[in-house]
């Protein structure tokens, strides 16, 4: 596995090989909280510590960046994985270089990865694995277990392989070629808006708040529900989203605020509020 990387890239192949096995057990630790954050950290370890060494300041500000949330598909993360370490390269060899420019563009950049990588791999390719699979498993034939094996996990390592290959040449010749040249700052700022969005058309699509109560006299009562999208569609997953990242940004536990949520939806359930 090479780098393609300029002569004096930190990055070697050991490391490359360890972020490689490593991308394998990305969904083992998986939590409610921040998902794959946990893993995508200790798959990114071998290529931290080679970077940052015995600083253990700067080592503990870029486990910190990878402790974030994280959600992609394991079988490409490693495209993701190899861009984010070379611009991690790039943080250790330019002191101008903005290290939340690297959260910013991991946080645009999963999304999308993670709708074509669902779409092919479970979407499309476990869906084939499972009919041949079944098909030979009815016969009673060993080949089925065999052949669905074989199918899922055959592209999956070689889409680990040469996204990782992918996205440690495209990161380091990207930083290469334009760090002087003003594109990086503008790239910054174009991720941290689309990662925006994203947030936001998660709320709208995923955050589900509505109050059934009606307002007016027999037939011509309607639901408040309909009065407040006419204000603002999905205003009460927004309200809700702001109260929980307020919240959060006052230290208070997430499992607090999930029981939180719990208690007064089934309360709201119970009255009709909700």
């Amino acid at each position: 596995m090479t780098t393609n990387s300029s002569k004096g890239s930190l990055i070697t192949k050991k490391e490359l090989r360890k972020v490689f096995t490593r991308s394998c057990t990305l969904d083992s630790a998986w939590n409610y909280e921040r998902q794959q954050n946990l893993m995508y950290c200790y798959m990114m370890l071998p290529v931290l510590k080679k970077l940052y060494g015995n600083d253990k300041e700067k080592m503990s500000s870029a486990m910190q960046r990878h402790l974030e949330f994280m959600s992609c598909t394991p079988h490409i993360v490693t495209l993701l994985a190899g861009i984010t370490a070379a611009m991690e390269e790039e943080n250790v060899k330019d002191e101008h270089f903005d290290p939340s420019s690297i959260s910013a563009v991991k946080t645009s950049l999963m999304g999308p990865m993670a709708g074509i990588g669902d779409s092919f791999f479970w979407g499309t390719l476990l869906t084939i694995a499972i009919g041949v699979g079944v098909s030979f498993s009815q016969q009673g034939s060993i080949i089925g277990p065999i052949a669905f094996f074989l199918i899922i996990n055959i592209p999956g390592f070689l889409a680990r392989f040469y996204c990782l290959k992918a996205g440690v040449r495209y990161g380091v010749r990207f930083f290469g070629d334009m760090s002087s040249s003003g594109i990086v700052e503008n790239l910054t700022k174009a991720a941290s808006i689309l990662g925006l969005m994203v947030i936001g058309a998660m709320i709208a699509s995923t955050v589900n708040i509505t109050i059934p109560l009606e307002i007016g006299v027999s037939e011509a009562s309607k639901p408040l529900q309909t009065y407040i999208d006419q204000i603002m569609p999905c205003l009460l997953p927004l309200l809700t989203f702001g109260i929980m990242y307020w919240l959060l940004g006052k230290n208070v536990k997430t499992t607090t605020i999930l029981v939180f949520l719990i208690i007064i939806s089934c309360i709201g359930t119970f009255f009709g509020i909700l």
